[in-house]
């Protein structure tokens, strides 16, 4: 394990720890779980933006997609514990 040195400004020193007494952790530890919760967010951001662009490609070779009214009827039926056949991607537009 590695020994990181980071500055904080006393304001926010103070913040931190009276967060950290309010979940019940040490400073330490809040710090930790903060930084590990964002990292693990900008790791899903990235994995969401690899499949919109993979998706997005797609789109633009195939002209296909789900239409809007399709995609809400579906989700509708899943909310609702349905097991409802996924909609077909079909060339939209005029």
């Amino acid at each position: 394990m590695s020994t990181t040195t980071i500055r904080l400004a006393d304001e926010l020193k103070a913040r931190i720890a009276a967060a950290a007494a309010r979940s019940g952790k040490s400073s330490h530890a809040f710090i930790l779980d903060a930084l590990s919760d964002m990292v693990e967010r900008s790791e899903l951001d990235e994995e969401l933006h690899r499949i919109a662009d993979k998706r997005w490609a797609a789109l633009q070779r195939t002209g296909e997609s789900v239409a809007w009214e399709d995609a809400a009827a579906y989700l509708k039926a899943r909310a609702a514990g349905q097991k409802p056949r996924r909609p077909l991607a079909r060339r939209l537009g005029p």
